[in-house]
């Protein structure tokens, strides 16, 4: 096949393919379109230092990435990014994927260990880190041989690179990388909450589907909305949501580097008008529980979407009676790169996750890798053209997570009558009760109804007889109403809402849960409280 020639992408219930040319570089194609669109002088991003037109962007790109070049890096070296939600992050990402450098976007609030488990297993040849988070790095990288040049932003260390200062002293160049479509392009590292990171390896045509599938028929972003995402870019969820989304559609997006609390988010909204939001569950009810939060009538909202976990019902529903818009519940996974299960605009069903986004083949299986029956409750499996190629260096998990053309999520759902997913928990998380499987999001939904409760987790915990039993963690409004009188009513509060066997045994209150720096509670580490058997 020439390299000038098309490769079609079959778009799985659509009735359609995806026409994505075979030479194809993501970077090119989404700073040209909107250059040829006449957006040159639009703002794209929105950060700390100021507005930046899709004009000043591409000419940001060209820079960092002719700079990469000039200091020897070469198509398919892997460049690491450990950096804050600034203008410089889609420059020195898009820079990279231009001149076919491969950038490795990693989570800001990891541990040394971290890093440098992650700069060795990914050989990466440059580092650019914010000056704010250079500390992490500046024991380790003794120990990370592969490392030659470190490019720090939004401030000065000594002995390094200033990354202002690589951009504009390299002379934009018209060029781009003959990637093709297949080609590797970037990397995400999972988690790692059940062993080491998994860097998961994404194809150049990976975002350009996302957007063709789920960004543009679903969110319906224009050139005239203003985007903000609280999950940050280096999260799978927050590229889709901060670049890929709003650039592809002509955007503008405004990138916060701090934290995003109730508090700052609220200051963000009251500056910005935004339109499109996307959060996390676990925000959306922190929001709605703050007394900073904005009025109805302070914010204009048009879309507002959810992923990272599922969302409980009571808080989309709460959330649409304030701010009058639904939240879109969806699911994603960094393998996948974005959400292939959703709810839809006009066709919202609080306490499910929605149904197949047009482009993807889901499936549930039970334990012998059979389908279930409609009802029951099985493993997700995706089937997808946006499907990661694998995981770097480690064949073992890529040979048990993408299985052909599925990819095996992780997660256990199960298909209403009408035809909606309903998430029933993680593989690891799921309670076996008296032999019946109890999902451990079905009691925290439950919970979650209470007026008291902010948010809450539901683990397996052994009772005196050595049995399986639920016990909830949970997080209230106000920590004064913490007693166990309330404890028991939140256990009768269950029980008339589910099955009781699946009620609470034992209730305990906490001022916070343990959660990802991407917002979901780590079940895990408070299984790891229970007692031994």
């Amino acid at each position: 096949m020439s390299q000038t020639a098309s490769r079609t992408v079959p778009a799985i219930g659509t009735g359609a393919e995806l026409d994505i040319p075979r030479q194809y570089n993501f970077a090119a194609d989404i700073l040209s379109r909107n250059l040829a669109a006449g957006r040159a002088n639009k703002a794209a991003f929105i950060d700390s230092r100021g507005s930046w037109t899709y004009g000043q962007l591409a000419e940001r790109v060209a820079r960092f990435g002719a700079a990469l070049r000039q200091r020897g890096m070469r198509r398919e070296e892997r460049l690491f990014l450990c950096m804050l939600d600034t203008i410089d992050w889609p420059t020195a990402f898009l820079g990279a994927i231009k001149a076919g450098i491969v950038p490795v976007a990693v989570n800001t609030l990891l541990t040394e260990d971290d890093y440098k488990f992650m700069l060795t297993d990914s050989r990466a040849r440059t580092l650019v880190v914010s000056a704010a988070l250079w500390p992490k790095f500046q024991s380790i990288l003794r120990d990370c041989p592969d490392v030659e040049r470190v490019i720090v932003s939004g401030g000065s260390v000594a002995g390094h690179e200033d990354f202002e200062a690589v951009v504009t002293g390299a002379a934009p160049e018209d060029y781009t990388a003959p990637t093709t479509c297949d080609d590797m392009c970037f990397w995400l590292y999972s988690s790692g909450s059940t062993g080491k990171p998994k860097g998961t390896v994404h194809a150049q045509a990976s975002m350009r589907v996302t957007d063709d599938l789920y960004g543009a028929p679903t969110l319906g972003i224009t050139g005239d909305d203003l985007c903000y995402s609280v999950a940050k870019l280096f999260f799978a969820y927050g590229l889709g949501n901060a670049l890929t989304f709003p650039m592809s559609a002509g955007a503008t997006v405004v990138l916060m580097d701090e934290r995003p609390t109730p508090e700052s988010v609220t200051a963000l909204l009251k500056k910005h008008p935004v339109t499109v939001f996307f959060g996390v569950p676990t925000f959306y009810a922190a929001f709605l529980a703050s007394a900073t939060a904005p009025a109805g009538n302070e914010v204009r909202f048009r879309r507002c979407v959810s992923a990272g976990e599922a969302l409980p019902p009571e808080v989309g529903r709460r959330f649409r009676e304030k701010y009058q818009c639904d939240i879109l519940d969806g699911i994603g996974s960094t393998e996948m790169l974005h959400i292939f299960l959703s709810n839809r605009p006009g066709d919202v069903k609080y306490g499910t996750t929605g149904k197949p986004v047009p482009g993807y083949e889901l499936r549930l299986v039970g334990d012998d890798g059979q389908p279930v029956k409609q009802g029951d409750m099985g493993e997700l499996l995706i089937r997808g053209a946006s499907s990661a190629i694998m995981y770097w260096n480690n064949r073992e998990q890529s040979r048990r997570t993408f299985m052909g053309e599925w990819t095996r999520s992780g997660d256990k759902y199960l298909q209403d009558e009408d035809g909606y997913y309903v998430y029933c928990g993680r593989n690891d998380d799921m309670l076996k009760v008296s032999g019946l499987y109890v999902s451990p999001f079905e009691v925290e939904g439950a919970l979650q109804t209470h007026s008291d409760v902010l948010e809450c987790a539901v683990v397996a915990w052994l009772d005196g007889d050595g049995l399986i039993k639920p016990k909830a963690f949970v997080v209230l409004k106000s920590q004064d109403k913490a007693c166990e009188d309330l404890a028991r009513q939140l256990q009768e509060h269950v029980k008339a809402k589910l099955a009781p066997f699946k009620y609470p045994r034992w209730i305990e209150f906490r001022t916070d849960l343990p959660k990802t720096a991407t917002g979901k509670i780590q079940r895990f580490k408070l299984r790891a409280e229970a007692p031994a058997s």
